[in-house]
């Protein structure tokens, strides 16, 4: 396989991985829509390995980049170099799976940020009215046995 070949390769495992981020991001949402704290961990643990998977595949893309001469060559310049079309519908792919998980992302923090802003305000509501006297305050530590 030659080197251009090797880069499509890359290239087409990230869309891929891309397009399973973007899938767990909306299996997110619904789990913070419908406050499933379970589904939202589990989803956590699938974040991390596919951003794992990610990075690696970056690392070679850009080992592989090395190769041609540059690793700060777009998609675009390499498709002129070798006439290659292909580069520049993956780099369109790309594109477009970066900005919808962005917009996903977005949406999700603001979820998380609203979830935590009523949790907060309900906790000063009950600490207003007394209702956690008489109970350990935050980061102290009873006992260490188990």
């Amino acid at each position: 396989m030659n080197l251009a070949e090797s880069i499509k390769s890359i290239l087409s495992e990230q869309v891929a991985a891309y397009r399973t981020l973007l899938d767990i991001l909306r299996r997110e949402r619904e789990c913070l829509v419908h406050i499933d704290p379970a589904g939202v961990e589990t989803l956590s643990k699938e974040k991390d390995t596919i951003v794992l998977k990610l990075r690696l595949l970056e690392e070679e893309r850009i080992r592989l980049m090395r190769d041609v001469g540059s690793n700060t060559m777009t998609l675009k310049a390499l498709a002129e170099k070798t006439g290659n079309s292909a580069f520049l519908e993956l780099r369109s792919k790309l594109k477009s799976l970066v900005q919808a998980i962005e917009e996903l992302n977005s949406f999700n923090r603001i979820l998380i940020d609203r979830s935590l802003g009523y949790l907060k305000t309900n906790a000063h509501f009950f600490n207003i009215f007394g209702m956690n006297e008489g109970r350990p305050q935050k980061g102290m530590l009873l006992s260490k046995e188990t």
